[in-house]
């Protein structure tokens, strides 16, 4: 294979495009989500890796510098995007990677590929490495598994794939008065007050409002995202925010209210989600989480039970795997992340009552 060109400057137009256009894309490798981190603590690197004119690798790269300190940490959030069944392309990418890892100051480089383990690829990547000197990384940013829906076949289809419990729930929502309907950039502080309501409710740490506001309002202006909200009698009662990309839709944001719990709005809000993807041409669903082990003790295991109750398949991928730059900080990095972690927890708890 001939050795790779990197593209010195592309547009968001362009890098949108050759990301669609490869295998593996996803919708936090877009020139959104790089431009929405920038403004939140990020500087943002686009790796576009040509042979010739055929784009064959695209990398969005995060880089974080670690208080007033010289080290920084790179991020590539489910990517790179690339073909993973070509090793010498594999290998080439992450040997241009492991040479960012190895610039001074840098802590460490981590990958979250989106691909499966159960694969044969799966397999090959994890083989390339361990051998490469990765490691596998102790801090999964995103969820390493997830609930993937075939939105390929008919809306019947869909339905019949459903467990028995969940299509009657769908329609005793419509009986009882639920509707669905498509939000607009006007209803963000409606959608945060519910996210927020869920998040007390749920006990889990949520960031500042315009944090949300701008991931949201960033990816809605540019068509990539679409709020949903179930309502009762005008008065909203649960909402999902679903992005998508290429020929895929994630359901990364869903809320719900303590009222009206008992007439299923969000079994209503998922199945009219698959609707508003296939109206997109996607033809997979990511409802975006799924437990580290299928067992009942795991937080996430009623989530799960859930999402799986829509006909999803559970999928594993490789995770977050780290190439350290400088192993003495990498070492100091996640022996002291994970205590400053739980201390956020514990002030988060504390602030709402629940220390």
């Amino acid at each position: 294979m001939a050795t790779l060109s990197l593209a010195d400057s592309v547009s968001r137009e362009a890098w949108n495009a050759a990301l669609a256009g490869l295998p593996r894309s996803h919708f936090l490798q877009t020139w959104e989500w790089g431009a929405f981190k920038s403004r939140h603590g990020w500087q943002v690197d686009r790796r576009l890796w040509r042979d010739g004119e055929r784009v064959r690798a695209v990398a969005s790269v995060l880089t974080r510098r670690l208080g007033r300190g010289p080290g920084a940490v790179l991020y590539v959030s489910k990517g790179p995007a690339l073909d993973y069944a070509d090793t010498a392309l594999l290998e080439q990418v992450l040997g241009c990677l492991e040479v960012e890892a190895r610039r001074a100051g840098t802590l460490f480089v981590k990958i979250d590929p989106d691909v499966r383990l159960d694969t044969a690829e799966g397999a090959a990547l994890v083989e390339a490495l361990r051998r490469r000197g990765w490691r596998e990384s102790s801090e999964q940013i995103q969820f390493r598994n997830t609930m993937l829906l075939d939105l390929s076949g008919s809306l019947d289809d869909l339905m019949a794939a459903m467990r028995s419990k969940w299509r009657y729930n769908t329609r005793l929502a419509v009986r009882r008065g639920v509707t669905v309907r498509q939000g607009t950039l006007d209803d963000l502080p409606l959608l945060y007050e519910m996210y927020a309501e869920t998040a007390r409710r749920d006990e889990f740490v949520i960031r500042p409002e315009a944090y949300y506001h701008d991931v949201w309002s960033t990816f809605i202006e540019a068509g990539l995202a679409q709020p949903l909200i179930a309502e009762v009698e005008g008065e909203a009662v649960a909402m999902v925010i679903l992005f998508h990309f290429a020929d895929r839709a994630w359901y990364v944001y869903g809320a719900s209210r303590s009222v009206y719990r008992d007439r299923m709005p969000n079994h209503l809000l998922q199945w009219e989600g698959m609707r508003w993807a296939r109206e997109q041409g996607c033809v997979g669903y990511d409802m975006w989480g799924a437990p580290d082990e299928l067992d009942e003790s795991d937080p996430l295991w009623g989530v799960y039970r859930f999402k799986q109750g829509f006909g999803g398949q559970f999928v594993r991928h490789v995770g977050a795997w780290d190439y350290p730059g400088s192993r003495v900080g990498y070492w100091l990095y996640t022996s002291l992340m994970p205590r400053i972690l739980a201390a956020m927890r514990w002030r988060y708890r504390r602030a709402n009552g629940k220390a």
